[in-house]
């Protein structure tokens, strides 16, 4: 008996597909962060500083080691960019209770503020987007943006009982 699926037409896999799929991730990637980038020039800050933001933010009380884990940039990097965000009070830095070695990360009001201001523009354009698509496009927009991701860290995308399957197996 043949297999049903290798009939399926698979023309998406070709090579121009391929590159006019990576062209769309460049233009989409270009605009989503265009406005932002305007935001944060006009304070001295770059992209850097919009991740630390934007993780923190969405993280209240993460540790430096854990977000250095989501970004993967070195230490070096994130201490620079963590110690603008803190001097210019953006993000507050505690230590940790059970383990004082941690420091934990939650943003300000000044910085939740800045967050808001970031992020809005691209809610809007990713609101504006998926209503465009529809539900069944959204859908699939999700699956190809997980297939991209690594396991690790489509695990932390995966439904709650999904996930500690997931760990237990680990």
């Amino acid at each position: 008996m043949t297999d049903i699926k290798a009939g399926v037409n698979q023309l998406f896999l070709r090579e121009e597909e391929l590159r006019t799929g990576m062209e769309l991730l460049f233009y989409a990637y270009r605009e989503f962060t265009a406005e932002p980038d305007e935001i944060l020039a006009k304070i001295g800050f770059g992209r850097a500083h919009h991740r630390v933001i934007y993780f923190v933010g969405r993280h209240p009380r993460i540790t430096v080691s854990e977000l250095l884990g989501i970004l993967r940039i070195t230490k070096q990097s994130l201490s620079r960019v963590l110690g603008e965000l803190v001097r210019q009070g953006y993000i507050d830095q505690t230590t940790g209770v059970r383990d004082r070695r941690q420091r934990l990360l939650e943003l300000t009001e000044k910085g939740v503020e800045l967050e808001r201001e970031l992020s809005e523009t691209q809610r809007q354009r990713i609101a504006r987007a998926y209503r465009m698509a529809g539900a069944e496009a959204v859908q699939g927009f999700r699956k190809v943006m997980m297939g991209m991701l690594d396991e690790e860290d489509r695990a932390k995308f995966a439904p709650p009982g999904e996930a500690r399957l997931a760990a237990v197996k680990r």
